[in-house]
């Protein structure tokens, strides 16, 4: 876990607390601490995160008491058992509106320098005192936007949240951390081998490789087995019988088309003799009682 914090920046205790927990990570990640972004630097970031998988924004919250107990979001209202959380930030702006307006500042310095910061997540960080509990250790705000509790104690959530808030490709290179870095101002940022040795990749993965899984060439068939000669033999004894049976019924076919054939033609002869008709008698004028007609 590298973790690098502006030169000349005046942390609070409960920055200092969350810079301690992030120093105890043995993770692949990058912590820039107290960066200036906005208009001429006007914004101040608590830290941004960088993971092989992404970037998140951390705004850091303290307790101006030791207040302990059940933590809940009720109607935009922050509580610990019904009372209302009392942080130690001045602002008259709330922690959820805070945190997305410094993930919109970062993503947007970034977006100018002609990087792709890809999605942008964001953390509200509650360190309480030590010794002071507070559960539970992680809420979920809105998708991409969460709150975690942690100091050194007890700072499980946090790097559980840290290694796997995005689920993007490991896209995050070496190269591609420094030059975000530089974007967001950081002029003492790490060089590109402290990267490297912290777990960060030196070029982009392949995307070929990326998206063709690694899979195994088929095996290859198995050569036919000679058939032995009784084998040979029955094969052949059937081919012949088949043959045999084709010529048959071709055999019978041929006959039976032979007799349709000859059939009608006997039967015109049979039918084809008539019988001459009578002669035609011209009619006669006979008289009465005339013997002859």
């Amino acid at each position: 876990m590298l973790v690098k914090v502006r030169q000349g920046a005046e942390l609070s205790g409960a920055e200092k607390e969350f810079v301690d927990c992030l120093r105890s990570f043995p993770i692949t990640c990058l912590a820039a601490i107290d960066l200036h972004v906005g208009e001429n630097g006007t914004r101040r970031i608590d830290a941004v995160l960088f993971t092989p998988r992404g970037i998140t924004v951390v705004a850091v919250k303290g307790f101006r008491r030791r207040q302990g107990g059940i933590f809940t979001i009720v109607d935009g209202a922050w509580k610990i058992s019904e009372a209302p959380i009392e942080l130690d930030d001045p602002s008259s702006t709330g922690p959820s509106d805070q945190l997305e307006q410094a993930v919109y500042a970062v993503r947007k310095k970034l977006e100018r320098a002609l990087l792709d910061p890809g999605h942008v997540c964001g953390v509200v960080a509650l360190v309480p005192p030590r010794g002071v509990v507070v559960r539970p250790a992680r809420t979920n705000l809105r998708p991409g936007l969460d709150v975690v509790v942690a100091n050194v104690p007890d700072a499980t959530e946090l790097r559980i949240y840290i290694e796997g808030f995005s689920a993007a490709a490991r896209d995050w290179t070496a190269d591609r951390v420094g030059a975000a870095v530089r974007a967001l101002g950081m002029e003492n940022g790490p060089s590109r081998a402290e990267l490297i040795a912290d777990g960060f990749a030196a070029n982009a993965p392949s995307v070929r490789a990326a998206a063709l899984p690694h899979t195994r060439p088929p095996k290859p068939r198995p050569a036919p087995k000679r058939s032995s000669a009784p084998q040979s033999v029955g094969a052949w004894v059937a081919v012949a019988v088949a043959v045999a049976g084709v010529l048959a019924v071709s055999g019978v076919v041929v006959s039976a088309w032979l007799h349709d054939t000859e059939g009608p033609e006997s039967a015109v002869e049979q039918t084809s003799t008539v019988e001459p008709s009578p002669p035609a008698r011209t009619p006669r004028n006979c008289m009465p009682f005339q013997a002859d007609c």
